[in-house]
């Protein structure tokens, strides 16, 4: 049975047919687009491919279809995205795939039966890899952000018990729509919990926020930013206000949470990752800060959640663990100089400007395998987050103005990278 990536439907002008090579191009791009680029840089990619194919087409790129016209006749292809979106394993081939199409190391009438290979190359045991990934990364986030050790151990068991809400919810058709509500009241409401039971305090609002972060849609965001920079207005902002919304959800849930349970939040404990060395506490035991170079053992344990989540695989695990690395350096290294929102501008200009040097000599490693992971320290989406949930007014004054330094980083290392391609 045909997937709905070899779906194909044909407009005419009088009696001329597409010919198949219209149909692989419009496959290559819905390749591309489930591998989560941009429309922006999936147009960019397959115009590479036309231009080196000498195809007599244009290229039209929605976020789920992709238009290939014939301009010598007007007759269009279309070809609609697939169900799912690819592994991080996955996308690396298929950046590989249109290196060689573009470098005619391979015939455009090949393309098809790599795509096939690439789709059929999915990612096994998903209850298994979000369990563990969702241990890792949680614990790797709490450890990154210097919560206490008791909030630690907490964000190792809830990271758990939501990635595996999470792997649950994706089999149930129209469930995933309330993943992120869901899982910010499990995950609030499992701490709220346990620290009044426990007599714990107030709790750290990145306690909260650690096992649930990989919902933050660092994907959607930054693409939705690339494309708004790029004129592509309608997908920009479409893409931005759903990322909203979603931020929405995780706010109403961790208030859910809250207020179910008599949760205190911590609003204070809030920072930006370039402001963790500035933390102290007088609490001692379970209570103390682990040491600040024990933030970057949480790099690698947060890298490695990532990778099982995302079914990255070892090599792409690595670059994972270094484009992390090198985020939190240069956030703690320039945050005391140029203040959060600036600092994360500049990093994201640099980091994104590195994975577009990345993806151009290494085909097999796509820009967004190596910036989305590094998204995640960014925390535009963490910073909006704490400033709804506590509604806290200097939070979302924080939380825009960091948007904006990001938005402008993120065009600048684009633009950069595409002058240096």
């Amino acid at each position: 049975m045909a997937s709905p990536s070899q779906t194909r439907f044909t407009e005419f002008m009088g009696d001329a047919q597409p010919p198949d090579a219209d149909l692989v191009l419009g496959r290559v791009g819905a390749l591309l687009l489930d591998a989560g680029m941009s429309v922006t840089d999936v147009r960019d990619a397959v115009d590479d491919v036309r231009r080196a194919t000498a195809s007599d087409v244009r290229v039209g790129v929605l976020p789920q279809l992709m238009i290939v016209t014939r301009r010598s006749t007007g007759a269009a292809t279309m070809v609609p995205a697939g169900d799912s979106e690819l592994s991080f394993r996955q996308a690396g081939r298929a950046g590989r795939l249109v290196r060689e199409l573009r470098d005619r190391a391979i015939p455009l009438a090949a393309a098809n039966a790599r795509i096939e290979e690439i789709r059929a190359a999915a990612a096994g045991h998903p209850v298994a890899r979000s369990l563990f990934g969702g241990v890792l990364s949680g614990g790797g986030l709490a450890v990154l952000f210097r919560c206490p050790w008791w909030a630690i151990l907490l964000s190792l068991a809830i990271g758990g018990l939501v990635g595996l809400l999470l792997a649950l919810l994706q089999q149930v058709r129209g469930a995933a729509a309330l993943a992120p509500f869901v899982a910010s009241l499990l995950s609030t409401s499992l701490l709220g919990l346990a620290a009044t039971r426990l007599d714990l305090g107030p709790v750290p609002l990145l306690a909260i926020c650690a096992p649930i972060a990989v919902l933050v849609p660092g994907a959607v965001i930054t693409n939705g930013l690339l494309e708004l920079t790029a004129t592509d207005i309608l997908t920009g902002s479409a893409r931005l206000v759903y990322g909203l919304v979603v931020l929405a959800f995780m706010a109403a849930g961790i208030a859910a949470g809250a207020a179910l349970t008599g949760l205190h939040l911590d609003v204070d404990s809030a920072a930006l990752v370039g402001q963790v060395a500035s933390l102290v506490t007088d609490s001692t035991g379970w209570g103390a800060l682990p040491p600040l170079w024990v933030s970057w053992v949480g790099i690698v344990v947060l890298g490695i959640g990532v990778g099982f989540i995302f079914a990255s695989g070892p090599a792409l695990t690595v670059v994972t663990v270094v484009a992390m690395a090198l985020t939190y350096s240069l956030l703690i290294s320039l945050t005391p100089w140029l203040g959060g929102s600036v600092a994360t501008g500049v990093t994201s200009c640099v980091v994104l400007l590195l994975a577009r040097i990345l993806e151009k000599r290494t085909v097999a490693v796509p820009t967004m395998v190596s910036f989305l992971p590094a998204f995640l320290l960014l925390v535009p989406g963490s910073v909006a987050l704490v400033a709804l949930a506590a509604a806290d007014v200097g939070a979302l004054t924080s939380a825009m103005a960091t948007f904006a330094s990001l938005c402008i980083g993120t065009k600048l290392g684009s633009v950069l990278g595409d002058l240096l391609r």
